[in-house]
This record gives C-alpha cells, sequence and structure tokens, in this order.
C-alpha cells in the first residue's frame, strides 16, 4: 500500500483529501503545516506528497527545500498545491513534479496520483491458493 502525505492547514481540503485517497486503497498521514509534515514524512516516509504552499510556521516552499536536502526524503514527488497561480509559485518553489491550482476536482488529483505513482503500486499481493 502507498504512502501519501497530505499538508494543508485547512482542515475540509486535508480532510476530503484523506476521505478520498484512503477509498482508493492509499495510506494517508496528515499535517497542519510545513514542520509537522516535515516530521511526519521522516517518522513514516511517503511515496508522495501533497503540499499546500501557503502555510502557518513552515510554508511549502520551506518544507519543499528542507525535503531536497533530506537524504532519504529527497526524491519523494512533491505535488504542490495553491489558489495562487503556478507561475507565482514557481518563483518561490523548485524540485516539485506536479502542481494543483485549488480549488481542484478530485478526478485530478486521481489522474495525477496514477501518472506520478507506478501502476502497479497499489496492487495489492496475491494469496497462494486465493480464488
Amino acid at each position: 500500500m502507498r504512502t501519501v502525505l497530505v499538508v494543508d492547514d485547512e482542515y475540509g481540503v486535508a480532510e476530503v483529501l484523506e476521505a478520498l485517497l484512503q477509498d482508493e486503497g492509499y495510506r494517508v498521514v496528515t499535517a497542519i503545516n510545513g514542520r509537522q509534515g516535515l516530521d511526519r514524512a521522516i517518522e513514516t516516509p511517503p511515496d508522495l506528497i501533497l503540499l499546500d504552499v501557503m502555510m502557518p510556521i513552515m510554508g511549502g516552499a520551506a518544507m519543499l527545500e528542507a525535503l531536497r536536502a533530506h537524504p532519504a526524503l529527497g526524491q519523494v514527488p512533491v505535488v504542490l498545491m495553491s489558489s495562487l497561480d503556478e507561475a507565482a509559485v514557481r518563483e518561490s518553489c523548485h524540485g516539485y513534479r506536479a502542481f494543483l491550482r485549488k480549488p481542484f476536482r478530485m478526478a485530478e488529483v486521481l489522474v495525477l496520483l496514477e501518472r506520478l505513482l507506478p501502476p502497479d503500486a497499489l496492487a495489492l499481493p496475491e494469496v497462494p491458493g486465493g480464488a
């Protein structure tokens, strides 16, 4: 089972993403700011991170920079989320794999995860002797 870390200070966004992704078979870990997100990523290394840009304590740009400098987390794909235009975000954020402009459709999230994670990432192992 693949793990997705959702880092967003908007409780409603994090809650909806968590429910959607769990329904799709992902393990979801959430955090409300970049500092907490970085701690959670170190505790439970994710396969992908959905990261809000504007948050208190540590914003998305600072968390992304810290991730890229971390030896174990430097290659984890990061999807930035923001109500800002991507051109504005690109000025302060580097090293992300994709961008979702808020508000986004949940179908966009699923398509993006399918593109960024290998197709067999969610495959369940075969059970010997299973029907």
